[in-house]
C-alpha cells in the first residue's frame, strides 16, 4: 500500500510540474525585460525634458505671464505628469519648439495658442490629480 501511495505522490508531482516547465520556456529573458524597461525611462525623460525645454523659453514666459499663467505652477506640474498624460504634453511642447526653432523673434498666433494650451493642459491634468 505504502509503495503505491508513493508512486502515486510521484505522479502528481511530476504531472504538476510538467505544465510549469512548459510556461518557462515561453517566458521573455530578463536582458529583453531590461531593455524595454530601459526604452520606457529614457522616453519618459525625453518627454519631461521636452516640456522643461519649453517651459525656459523666454517666448513661453512671455505668452505665459500675458495670460496670468504661474509658469512655476507649471514647470513643477511636469514631474507628476504620467503616461498618456506626459505623451499628450511633450507632443504639445515639441510642436511648440519647431515653431519657434530657427531664431524667429515673434510669437505668431497659433504658436502663442499652442502655449497656452499646453500651459493650461499641465494645469488641468495636476488640477484633476
Amino acid at each position: 500500500m505504502r509503495t503505491s501511495v508513493s508512486v502515486l505522490a510521484i505522479l502528481l508531482m511530476v504531472l504538476t510540474a510538467v505544465p510549469r516547465l512548459g510556461a518557462q520556456s515561453h517566458a521573455a529573458p530578463q536582458s529583453a525585460l531590461d531593455a524595454a524597461v530601459q526604452q520606457h525611462v529614457a522616453a519618459t525623460s525625453a518627454d519631461r525634458e521636452a516640456v522643461l525645454r519649453v517651459l525656459d523659453r523666454s517666448e513661453v514666459k512671455t505668452v505665459a505671464q500675458r495670460a496670468g499663467i504661474d509658469l512655476r505652477r507649471a514647470t513643477s506640474a511636469v514631474a507628476t505628469l504620467q503616461g498618456d498624460e506626459l505623451a499628450q504634453v511633450a507632443a504639445q511642447a515639441r510642436q511648440v519648439e519647431d515653431a519657434l526653432a530657427g531664431g524667429q523673434s515673434r510669437v505668431v498666433i497659433s504658436t502663442t495658442l499652442i502655449i497656452i494650451a499646453l500651459l493650461v493642459l499641465i494645469l488641468i491634468i495636476v488640477a484633476v490629480d
